[in-house]
């Protein structure tokens, strides 16, 4: 039974990896789907919890996602299946595109794959917001905290700085309970290459926008390891491969050393993901048992939810941008509501029909 358990999360791992484009907000629309409503794994409330959970740790969300979701179905094993079985797909094509970079210094062209991915990806999120929404804005205060959360994330307020004061709020707001209970219980180039990117992965909130920040202050302007038309390049590369985002320090590695480099920034970047999810992962049921923390953490998944939806927003602008775009995006959300499709065929049929489009 827990071999069994173990192959399935590293199946469902590998396949996401290979097809979860889109960002962190897309990837957890995915894995909602495909292991809250499809699997049955856990419940849309455990889910919930362990989104707030990661929204509030460093590093990539939704890598940390699915090293929870790993966690939970198969243990321990599972927590480094999952996290591998996702980063790994993203880490290899991105190789990939590292050599072609340096061998004919450009990067291969995908722009019809993009164009036809991003609005099934807008269909994806969109459907899991819809799931996700009635179970994270139950009372009348946390949906106004919701709606309060997406303003002050459009105008611009930090993210963390968002979830942390929603959590605050929600528990000023709280309803008292009667018999309330507290239950909070290498070479030297390539391990410098290692230490940059640990120190990054351990320290960084945020979106992509704000990974690039970090890399430009410790690669570009510090070292001088890379110059401002590499780092975008490769920020691209990390944009345009499934899965985690962060495999971008795949490709700075791959310049900056080869292979032994790329792995040595992959596997510090990555690394402090799983050593914070197997710390914390003990403590979110302990946080819901105890009415104090339980009210910090509805106010937390609120406001991530409502983060998502910001990016949703920011990502419809980019990506339905004429009407066979529409058709795409409202096709696509047509097929996940009314026959409950598999994400990811959507995905590959999106990347089709750009390619199709570009090509004519």
């Amino acid at each position: 039974m827990a071999n069994a358990a173990l192959r399935e999360v590293a199946a469902v791992f590998l396949r996401l990896g290979l097809t979860a484009f889109g960002g962190p907000a897309a990837h957890i629309a995915l894995m909602e789907a495909e292991l809250v409503r499809k699997r049955q794994w856990l419940t849309h409330e455990e889910f919930l919890d362990l989104l707030g959970a990661v929204n509030l740790l460093p590093g990539p969300n939704s890598t940390e996602m699915a090293i929870h979701l790993g966690l939970r179905r198969a243990g321990w094993p599972g927590l480094l299946v999952a996290g591998a079985c996702f980063i790994l797909p993203a880490a290899v094509l991105t190789l990939g595109l590292a050599w072609a970079y340096v061998t004919f210094g450009q990067l291969p062209q995908a722009v019809g794959v993009l164009a036809g991915i991003k609005p099934v990806i807008v269909a994806v999120v969109a459907q899991a917001l819809w799931q996700l929404l009635p179970r994270v804005a139950r009372t009348l205060p946390l949906r106004l905290l919701g709606l309060a959360a997406l303003v002050a994330t459009a105008l611009g307020a930090d993210e963390l700085a968002v979830l942390v004061a929603a959590g605050l709020l929600a528990v000023a707001l709280r309803q008292p309970r009667p018999n309330a209970l507290l239950a909070l219980p290498l070479a030297p180039p390539v391990f410098k290459v290692f230490l940059v990117f640990a120190k990054i992965g351990a320290v960084l909130f945020g979106s992509g926008y704000v990974l690039l920040a970090f890399l430009r202050h410790d690669l570009v302007a510090r070292t001088h390891w890379l110059t401002e038309a590499q780092l975008l390049d490769a920020v691209a590369a990390g944009q345009f491969t499934p899965g985690p985002v962060f495999t971008t320090a795949t490709f700075i590695g791959y310049l900056l050393g080869g292979v032994p480099a790329a792995i040595a920034a992959t596997l510090g970047i990555f690394l402090p993901a799983f050593v914070l999810v197997a710390l914390s992962a003990r403590l979110v049921p302990m946080l819901r048992r105890s009415p104090l923390a339980g009210a910090f953490l509805d106010g937390v998944n609120v406001a991530s939810v409502a983060l998502m939806a910001a990016v949703a927003w920011q990502l419809a602008r980019v990506a339905v941008v004429d009407a066979p775009s529409a058709l795409l995006a409202a096709g696509a959300l047509a097929l996940l509501v009314r026959f409950r499709m598999n994400s990811a065929w959507l995905v590959l049929a999106g990347a089709a029909v750009g390619l199709l489009r570009h090509g004519l």
